[in-house]
């Protein structure tokens, strides 16, 4: 009898990205795009990774930015666009269109900021 595999990190990736669109008002899972996103478990091991992009949005009162990012390979991520989780001190004297350069850290599947710079 041969085993069954079951690979659940890209649904656990899914689910949590739809948890974060759900924060942001007018966030649908269907406004991210997640093209080729194929994450394994050694991507939910990561602790950092580094990426740049442009700010589509910022939610103060949730304390989310909204990035569209390029492949970052430390997690195996292809671009898409998704939302991190942010500090008020992070989030000041940024703007939706801003190009930026960030380190975020993974923890049971949420992206948090660690630093963001223009």
């Amino acid at each position: 009898m041969k085993p069954i595999r079951i690979v659940v990190a890209g649904t656990l990736a899914a689910l949590s990205l739809a948890t974060h669109a759900q924060d942001m008002p007018g966030m649908k899972m269907d406004d991210m795009n997640m093209d080729g996103m194929q994450m394994k478990q050694q991507a939910r091991q990561a602790q950092q990774a580094t990426a740049e992009g442009t700010i589509k949005a910022i939610d103060t009162t949730q304390q989310r930015v909204t990035i569209a990012h390029g492949a970052v390979p430390a997690v195996q991520w292809p671009p898409m666009t998704m939302a991190f989780a942010a500090t008020a001190q992070q989030l000041q004297g940024l703007a939706t269109g801003d190009r930026v350069t960030f380190s975020f850290r993974l923890e049971g599947g949420a992206a948090t900021i660690v630093s963001i710079r223009k």
